[in-house]
């Protein structure tokens, strides 16, 4: 699973939902992926190399969004055991479920 794949992916799920009102930055492995939901609808970039401040910042493999994604391990036991690491507005992060 690339990078590129995951952005395409997220951004068909982001699309059906409402605008998050914020923006929300996904750090996967050395890879940058936002999700700005600041506008009419959520729009979902590949933002690696640049420096990016957003309102929540998830860290994670790219094996665990695969994880995540293929239902093999949940949201809630992938952040208990430290395999995600969430900084900032935790109820953005909330919204990962839908996202993955």
């Amino acid at each position: 699973m690339t990078i590129d794949d995951i952005a395409g992916d997220m951004a068909e799920k982001a699309s059906t939902l409402d605008p998050l009102g914020r923006t929300l930055l996904f750090c996967l492995d050395d890879e940058l992926m936002l999700v700005d939901g600041t506008g009419e609808a959520n729009v979902v970039s590949i933002v690696s190399g640049q420096s990016i401040e957003a309102d929540c910042t998830v860290r994670m493999s790219i094996d665990t969004y695969g994880k995540l994604q293929r239902k093999e391990i949940k949201p809630f036991m992938a952040v208990a055991s430290g395999k995600i690491k969430v900084k900032g507005d935790m109820s953005i992060a909330a919204k990962l479920k839908k996202l993955t």
